[in-house]
């Protein structure tokens, strides 16, 4: 059954919908749909034991950032349907999220996302270790025979160095994949979505994982972590900061190698692990440098 016909079959609906495809997803597959009582976005996707996505623990997430009020409403799900209300507004952009007008609102919604989620959060406790995910990256692609093995150690010994880098951490429920398009402005509110690899994290990575994915300045950097702890900012604090922008980075680079080898979506995977690997290498030339 195709896609389009299984969610016209969904029993949420009042009357029958009017069902659109609706770009931009690199792990589900996204549809709007319109009934008789509003406009939803429905996603579609299984679990996915290559990436660590749960779809359960997707839904949990969902609920509990619609209770904080950071994200719309889950409207109906069943595996591998999840149905939202829809946020009319403006999606962001990597210049938008740049802009000292937007950023200060990012901020302070991750901010109070970190602290308040583990509130609501209703399901087992998932965690997101960057390191640990790219060494289960490693095994992937080995049982895939990707044409990137042979450097692919040599990226986990990086990943290790880095994870002695970071040092110890807090512990708050992250997103961990703050994409720009993530970010939904509807001209008073800001809106959070997407919570595939949601868990609890060191706020450095969301930190982080915002600037090396928006290419905020080294001064927006800087100001975002004083303005996240609210106290000036230490050497160490920085260090560590790096070592996980680092590992960001690298994260998404074996992420796209993985799915260069496991996704059926029609998306370009081999040009994007070479930007992001090119962004890895740039970053973490300047960490050595620097440190």
């Amino acid at each position: 059954m195709k896609h389009e016909e299984l969610i016209t079959n969904l029993p949420c609906w009042r009357g029958r919908p009017n069902v659109m495809t609706l770009s931009g997803g690199m792990t589900n597959e996204n549809f709007v749909v319109t009934d008789q009582q509003g406009k939803y976005v429905v996603r579609v996707g299984d679990d996915s034991p290559e990436h660590l996505i749960m779809r359960s623990n997707e839904l949990a997430a969902s609920k509990a950032a619609n209770a904080i009020g950071v994200s719309p409403e889950v409207i109906y799900s069943e595996p591998g349907i999840l149905v939202i209300r829809f946020i009319d507004g403006k999606v962001c952009d990597e210049q938008t999220v740049r802009n000292m007008d937007m950023l200060p609102r990012i901020v302070n919604l991750m901010a109070g996302f970190h602290r308040q989620m583990p509130k609501h959060f209703a399901s087992f406790p998932v965690m997101f270790w960057v390191f640990q995910v790219i060494r289960h990256y490693r095994n992937i692609l080995t049982i895939y025979e990707s044409h990137h093995l042979p450097i692919v150690d040599d990226l986990v010994s990086i990943s290790n160095a880095l994870e002695k880098a970071v040092g110890p951490v807090e512990l708050v429920f992250g997103h961990n994949d703050l994409l720009a398009a993530n970010f939904i402005d509807d001209g008073q509110k800001l809106w959070l979505i997407d919570f595939d690899y949601a868990g609890f994290n060191s706020p450095l990575f969301d930190l982080s994982n915002l600037a090396s994915n928006n290419e905020l300045s080294v001064e927006q950097e800087r100001w975002m972590l004083e303005t996240y702890y609210d106290e000036p900012l230490e050497d160490a604090v920085w260090r560590s900061y790096n070592a996980m922008k680092c590992a960001s980075l690298l994260r998404e680079t074996v992420w796209s190698m993985v799915s260069e080898s496991v996704s059926s979506l029609d998306f370009d995977f081999q040009e994007y692990t070479r930007s992001n690997m090119a962004r890895f290498e740039r970053v973490y030339a300047e960490f050595r440098t620097g440190f």
